[in-house]
């Protein structure tokens, strides 16, 4: 392997790191004041629930969005890959291909080449652990303001 191709690795390993730290961090905050306001509110349990639903929503979204917008960034410069098949280079193709990878559906319309394909690995797993976190997030809260049968 050449020391470029090192560089390459080192580097995609760094910005895999920053990255996931970065979604991380989005994550833990929006649970956090979801469960904040969600305590706070008077209204309807149902209401509740539906707040925090939509909140988790737009927060992977967001995660996506980041992760899409790192995917163009990439595909664009030089010796970092490539997004190859039904793709035609514009960030939109990146976020469907980031919102692919992230809830791990892969189509497989669109491929990653080279280092590139480190990030959609990183990506996936990240994903699976966020929307899990989420999912056992709204299990708690919904154990809290269900009513008892």
């Amino acid at each position: 392997m050449a020391a470029t191709e090192h560089i390459d690795l080192l580097n995609a390993t760094l910005l895999n790191v920053v990255i996931v730290v970065v979604v991380v961090v989005i994550h833990n905050e929006v649970l956090i004041r979801l469960s904040s306001l969600l305590s706070r509110m008077r209204q309807s349990y149902h209401f509740r629930l539906i707040t925090g639903v939509l909140g988790i929503l737009a927060a992977h979204t967001v995660q996506v969005w980041i992760f899409a917008t790192v995917f163009y960034f990439m595909h664009h410069a030089e010796s970092w890959g490539e997004l190859t098949g039904n793709f035609s280079g514009s960030l939109l193709d990146c976020v469907h291909f980031s919102f692919t990878t992230f809830t791990t559906l892969g189509y497989g319309d669109i491929e990653a080449l080279g280092v590139l394909r480190f990030l959609t690995g990183i990506e996936s797993l990240t994903g699976l652990v966020l929307i899990t976190w989420s999912a056992s997030f709204l299990f708690v809260e919904m154990q809290r303001y269900w009513p008892t049968r």
